[in-house]
């Protein structure tokens, strides 16, 4: 089997090095990868869909799995499957649960989804008066696609009114703010779940959870994601039946409902108040970093997963984990995330420790020149640790991060603490 893989992160190099051990798998493309995948794959430089449609019609490629939510708010699934071409994702009219927070908010309510209370609004006035009802903190989100990043959290009534007006005057988040929702802070903790789906099937993965503050116990800005470990001890059979009966059963058969069967990876980004789980947002594709301790779990070979999810028999897969941890570190660059930084050259101590034997790297804003590799981007890599336990998964990480140099590398030092205090 020949799959291509549409992206250029640490999520998109997980999976390729996931398909690179499974015997299934004769070539594995990225479009357009990164410095450190021409390792573990082929790079094209080819963005756009129909260009890239050709590349796959031309080579004879059995699948395409697509990263990134971009492309899949733009509708390269839907150029793909006009194509009579097999692809892992959602179309485009699915997409929407991602690419507009105000749909997905929508969507929660009309199909009695449980979520924050909000509104929705595009009326300075609107949003000042009805952050006048709300407790702190506030929460204030645009609408549209902003890398992660389109969510404050503000702790005063003065500070959310900020956040409304800069988001709703374009200076904030640009068109992707013209339209905002303002909601109820929940108090509780965070779970990722995930959920691979067919249109009808699906099968849930074991539960992540993720580190957003940039610096240690959780203090700092928000970012795309400093760390993240799995399987969590934060959730129960009891809290997974209650998402599946709550979420994502009634999340599938509303998107038929909608006209648009759900496909790919549904990312469920939750909040647990008092053992319920309340749903923050959805996401189109898988998280990163939580893509990075999932496919080194997938027994199941990743290519089975993904084929079958991509030509609708789920139902006829036996999905199996192993019964191990993992637990990613994310060593990101000196100036993130608040701007880009000088390029560095990455370093690795290649002594060997018996414990790195299941430890890997997940490379991400990476380059490549003259056979070496730059940090370039804003999340660096991600340091990989395994266990049966997660303090063991941790400790190796956290082992391997000390082998891996670059100037004014930073990295969180507390990555699964809460897993570690249950």
């Amino acid at each position: 089997m020949d799959i291509l893989i549409v992206g250029s992160g640490g999520r998109e190099y997980s999976i390729a090095f996931a398909l690179k051990k499974d015997k299934a798998v004769d070539n594995i493309y990225l479009a357009p990868g990164n410095g450190a995948t021409s390792e573990i794959a082929t790079n094209i430089d080819i963005k756009d869909f129909d260009k890239l449609a050709d590349f796959v019609q031309k080579n004879g490629i059995d699948l395409t799995i697509v990263g990134p939510e971009a492309p899949l708010v733009d509708g390269i699934v839907d150029v793909f499957r006009k194509r009579g071409l097999l692809i892992f994702g959602s179309t485009k009219n699915a997409s929407r649960l991602e690419g507009s927070k105000i749909y997905m908010k929508n969507f929660l309510f009309k199909y009695g989804i449980p979520t924050a209370s909000y509104i929705q609004t595009d009326d300075i006035k609107t949003a000042y008066d009805f952050i006048g009802t709300l407790s702190l903190p506030i929460v204030v989100k645009a609408d549209g696609l902003c890398g992660g990043k389109g969510v404050i959290i503000a702790n005063s009534v003065d500070d959310a009114k900020k956040a409304a007006r800069e988001m709703l005057s374009g200076k904030s988040f640009g068109d992707a703010g013209k339209s905002i929702i303002i909601e109820e802070f929940l108090d509780g903790y965070e779970l990722s779940v995930f959920a691979i789906c067919d249109g009808k099937n699906y099968k849930i993965l074991p539960a992540v959870q993720d580190h957003k503050r940039l610096l240690d116990a959780d203090l700092g800005p928000n970012t795309g994601g400093m760390g993240a470990y799995a399987p969590t001890p934060l959730i129960d059979d009891k809290l997974y039946k209650e998402v599946e009966q709550k979420v994502v059963k009634p999340t599938l058969k509303g998107m038929q409902e909608e006209g648009s069967p759900y496909t790919g990876v549904l990312f469920i980004g939750l909040m647990i108040v008092h053992g319920e789980p309340i749903v923050l947002e959805y996401n189109v594709r898988f998280g990163d970093p939580e893509c990075e301790v999932l496919m080194p779990l997938l027994k199941t070979p990743a290519s089975q997963l993904f084929y079958k999810a991509a030509n609708g028999s789920l139902d006829s897969l036996n999905i199996e984990f192993y019964d191990k941890y993992a637990v990613a570190v994310v060593m990101a660059s000196q100036n993130y995330p608040y701007k880009s930084s000088t390029p560095s050259e990455i370093i690795i101590d290649d002594s060997i420790h018996e414990q790195l034997k299941e430890a890997h790297i997940s490379f991400a804003g990476v380059s490549r020149e003259d056979d070496k590799l730059f940090a370039t981007g804003g999340r660096v890599l991600l340091s990989v640790g395994l266990g049966n336990s997660i303090r063991e998964a941790r400790d190796k990480a956290y082992l391997q991060c000390g082998q891996i140099h670059f100037a004014g590398k930073q990295f969180r030092h507390d990555i699964a603490y809460q897993g570690l205090e249950k």
